[in-house]
């Protein structure tokens, strides 16, 4: 059940959140619609623990659905909270959390929202491919930052928008190769690296690093890749 203070904000896609909630039973199958994630998720996980060490660190993952990354984060010794506004799939990370005996407080909320409730509460928040779902993605830039303490570090993943990555991330992962589910992506939603940087420095934040993330179709493999943000790319800051 939803408390009042855990009411999400105007800031969301109802056609998102039942896109997602759909999948929630997906959402740990490492074979099923969501493989990708699972194949990303050591890679997200490395590339944020290498640049701010999450240990013993309080962390918030903002659109965490199911709980890959928060898990993993919290594999890796950090106290964790996961947010999202999609139901089924927070209460599919419920339950993985539970069978394991991992710690995660997974709550209903935006990122705005916990912001106004409690700001400058984290030591990392990371928003990994959840900005390219949402209305305002600037609004939640800002919430991120705000929910960041000083001195901290956040960290963002999402697509850029040319046409190299409509035809990567939409035509093809999605109608060609069967990678995602169709109708995941719109590709008016992709977000370009100076955008997400304006927005980040507007917010309080200092981009640190910028890092590609490609795919090896004959491996079915992912690899980091600091030369090329052209598709998907992650993005670290740092709190001022």
């Amino acid at each position: 059940m939803m408390t009042a203070g855990d009411r999400p904000a105007d800031n969301v896609n109802p056609g998102e959140i039942e896109t997602f909630d759909n999948l929630a039973q997906a959402w740990w199958d490492p074979d099923g619609e969501l493989w990708t994630l699972h194949a990303i998720n050591p890679l997200r996980a490395n590339y944020i623990d290498a640049r701010h060490p999450v240990a013993e660190c309080r962390v918030l993952d903002v659109g965490c659905g199911g709980g890959l990354l928060s898990e993993a984060l919290s594999d890796r010794g950090a106290d964790v909270t996961g947010i999202d506004v999609a139901p089924a799939a927070l209460a599919a990370g419920r339950r993985h959390a539970q069978q394991r005996g991992v710690n995660v407080c997974y709550r209903n909320i935006t990122a705005e929202t916990l912001a106004d409730e409690a700001p400058a509460s984290f030591d990392i928040v990371v928003c990994m491919e959840m900005l390219e779902h949402v209305p305002d993605p600037a609004a939640v830039v800002n919430a991120c930052a705000r929910l960041t303490r000083p001195g901290g570090a956040v960290f963002f993943s999402t697509l850029n928008r040319n046409p190299k990555s409509y035809a990567l991330a939409v035509l093809g992962a999605e109608y060609l190769m069967n990678m995602i589910p169709k109708g995941t992506h719109d590709y008016r939603q992709f977000i370009q690296p100076a955008e997400l940087a304006q927005w980040a420095r507007r917010s309080g934040l200092r981009p640190c690093d910028l890092t590609g993330l490609r795919y090896r179709p004959l491996t079915r493999q992912f690899r980091l890749s600091p030369s090329d943000v052209s598709v998907n790319y992650l993005m670290h800051a740092a709190k001022l």
